[in-house]
């Protein structure tokens, strides 16, 4: 009697137990179809092909890493032709609203990796990197005139400079384009973070997008120093 005792108080758990887990993930379930976004809501935050999670990063352009753009304008033979020249999203993200351009006069020489021209911010001129060597040929008169457009249409109508150059296949090398583009700009956006604790602003490590300014959100009053670390002009 006691035998068959035993067994039934176990037979009887198992059962308890099937219930207990068909029941728990009835309940999961049901709290995922109730939570799961509605299929408009879905397609809505799909991210946009030609970009990464936060900074355009187009196809046809060769990227420097101190955050300038170089498009090939007109090729005239073998390495020689002229280029136009830019900087990308993250820069113009990163310094927030431009005041003025300073840009170098038509006839200057540019070096690949040398100073190229800088962005007035709050009265400080933050310099940026030329993605190329060559003569400069032509600035743009929009972007002088309305710095905003810089923002507006980085890669297109916020051009900032057409260079002639003898070598664009050597100076092309050292740029990146493609997907190779696209991973060095997702770990510059790994590499951003709050210089203190107290900074205020959105902090992309606790879910904030980033915003015009990201340099000011990140470093407060030293906002000058992120801009010049990301874009490699840092004073040594």
């Amino acid at each position: 009697m006691d035998g068959f005792s035993f067994v039934d108080i176990y037979s009887t758990k198992g059962i308890e137990y099937i219930v207990a887990v068909v029941f728990f993930f009835g309940f999961l379930a049901l709290q995922w179809y109730l939570l799961a976004p509605a299929p408009g809501e879905r397609k809505a935050q799909e991210p946009k092909a030609g970009f990464t999670e936060w900074f355009r990063v187009p196809d046809g352009y060769n990227f420097h890493q101190g955050h300038s753009w170089m498009k090939m304008d007109l090729l005239r033979s073998g390495s020689h032709g002229i280029l136009r020249v830019g900087l990308d999203d993250f820069a113009q993200k990163l310094v927030g609203r431009v005041e003025s351009v300073e840009l170098p006069a038509v006839g200057s020489r540019l070096a690949q990796g040398d100073m190229g021209w800088s962005l007035v911010v709050d009265s400080v001129p933050v310099p940026m990197l030329s993605p190329v060597d060559g003569e400069v040929v032509e600035v743009n008169p929009e972007v002088l005139r309305n710095p905003a457009v810089l923002s507006e249409d980085p890669y297109g109508k916020g051009w900032l400079l057409k260079v002639r150059s003898e070598r664009i296949g050597a100076d092309t090398r050292n740029l990146l384009s493609g997907k190779v583009a696209r991973a060095w700009m997702e770990d510059a956006l790994e590499k951003l973070h709050p210089i203190r604790h107290e900074t205020v602003g959105p902090v992309l490590q606790d879910g904030g997008l980033p915003v015009d300014g990201l340099a000011k959100a990140l470093g407060g009053d030293r906002w000058n120093e992120v801009a010049r670390t990301h874009l490699l002009t840092d004073v040594k």
